[in-house]
C-alpha cells in the first residue's frame, strides 16, 4: 500500500489549496480515509474522515464549513478542499488509511501547508 499526497504550498490567508492523496493497493478494501495534520512541537489532529463504501464525511469543528473531503474511488485518490485558509492551518498534512477489516494503519509523507502573508 502506498498513499501520496501532493497539492500543499504557500497560500496567502483567505485564500484556497486542493490536496490530493493517491492510494495504490487499497482497491476493493473498506477503508477509513483520513486527512491528519501536525505542527511541529504538537501533536497530530485528526482533520476530517471519508470510509471510502460511503457514509457521511466528519470534520474538527475548526475547519467545518472551510474544508470538504472528498474521494474519487475510481482514481483511488482522495482530496481535501481547503478555503477561506488561516495562519492556524499551517501544518503537515497527512494521508491516513486504515482498513476496516483489521485495523491496518497507512500514512502517507506528508505534504506541507503554509498560510501567511
Amino acid at each position: 500500500v502506498q498513499l501520496v499526497e501532493s497539492g500543499g504550498g504557500l497560500v496567502q490567508p483567505g485564500g484556497s489549496l486542493r490536496l490530493s492523496c493517491a492510494a495504490s493497493g487499497l482497491s476493493g478494501s473498506s477503508v477509513f480515509m483520513s486527512w491528519v495534520r501536525q505542527v511541529p512541537g504538537k501533536g497530530l489532529e485528526w482533520v476530517s474522515q471519508i470510509i471510502t463504501s460511503g457514509g457521511i464525511p466528519n470534520y474538527i469543528s475548526s475547519v467545518k464549513d472551510r474544508f470538504t473531503i472528498s474521494r474519487d474511488n475510481a482514481k483511488n485518490t482522495m482530496y481535501l478542499q481547503m478555503n477561506s485558509l488561516k495562519p492556524e492551518d499551517t501544518a503537515v498534512y497527512y494521508c491516513h488509511a486504515r482498513l476496516m477489516s483489521n485495523s491496518t494503519q497507512y500514512w502517507g509523507q506528508g505534504t506541507q501547508v503554509t498560510v501567511s502573508s
